[in-house]
């Protein structure tokens, strides 16, 4: 596995290089961030190595970063929260800024097509990355996360940024209505966010996409998963960007199409409804800085 060292801290990461890779042709690059608890074989696991087969098919780089700890300092951090782990002074902007240079510089990877998805606590982390390094990052794809309640006042990005947003419903973990966070097991209290609609708000504003969205309830397209989706599209906002809202009435903390890495009655169920790896990749496939 990879190392890399930044603030004196050693980083590492999973990188999937595609079949038959030439260093001389610029590709974009995929980093997908893992959840709190879990590790980048953990999404690599959860997503079923759905984005290494598209990057073999379509010719991009993914690659995987380990937070510290098993978590992401996504900037929830206040003083209701205590969760030691999430109120240490971790760069990961810093470290996920970097990240994104070496690739460039080591893999020729195009730094107008660089895209960050992740899920849960790598969800919210996606979010404080478009905030921080919106001119590194041409789209975000957030799943089973809501934007940190403390992040939207100190949010500024300098360029804006397609998102596309998975919410559940019926997420147990990350409240679709926004909250508080309780850590399940030890019901300990993780921080605030917004909304799923709040945080989907705040992209639509600050991109100047239409505020009328768009919206499609999709065709059920397995009836036995318990699961119905709703998209909402705004579009047409600066520099071609969009914002896309998939709502999974049904769903709990999982990854549509994915592993379900725990029982239902835990998590939450898991949407057979559509693929998420495909539709990320096919949005950012549709965005670029250039």
């Amino acid at each position: 596995m990879p190392v890399m060292t930044h603030n004196d801290l050693e980083r590492t990461y999973i990188i999937h290089i595609p079949q038959g890779h030439d260093k001389s042709a610029q590709v974009p690059l995929v980093l997908a961030l893992h959840g709190r608890g879990t590790t980048a074989e953990g999404m690599v696991l959860i997503t079923r190595r759905g984005f290494n087969y598209l990057a073999d098919r379509d010719g991009f780089i993914v690659v995987y970063p380990n937070g510290i700890e098993r978590n992401w300092n996504d900037g929830r951090m206040d003083e209701e929260a205590n969760d030691r782990a999430h109120m240490e002074n971790i760069d990961d902007v810093g470290f996920i800024s970097a990240l994104i240079d070496s690739m460039i510089e080591e893999y020729n990877v195009d730094p107008g097509r660089v895209y960050v998805t992740g899920m849960s606590n790598g969800a919210l982390m996606a979010y404080r990355l478009a905030c921080g390094l919106s001119f590194k990052i041409a789209a975000i794809a957030p799943v089973d996360g809501n934007m940190p309640y403390l992040l939207m006042s100190e949010c500024s990005p300098s360029e804006p940024v397609s998102v596309l947003a998975i919410n559940n419903v019926n997420d147990p973990l990350v409240p679709f209505e926004g909250g508080m966070i309780i850590g399940n097991y030890r019901k300990i209290k993780l921080g605030k966010v917004l909304s799923a609609d709040k945080s989907i708000a705040f992209w639509v504003l600050h991109n100047q996409c239409s505020s009328e969205p768009i919206i499609t309830r999709e065709p059920d397209r397995d009836l036995k998963d318990g699961t119905q989706v709703t998209t909402k599209e705004y579009l047409n906002g600066i520099k071609g960007t969009e914002v896309i809202h998939y709502i999974i009435d049904g769903g709990g903390h999982t990854w549509p199409g994915g592993l379900q890495y725990l029982p239902a009655w835990k998590i939450g169920k898991t949407s057979r409804e559509f693929d998420a790896n495909e539709v990320i990749w096919s949005f950012f496939k549709r965005h670029s800085r250039h």
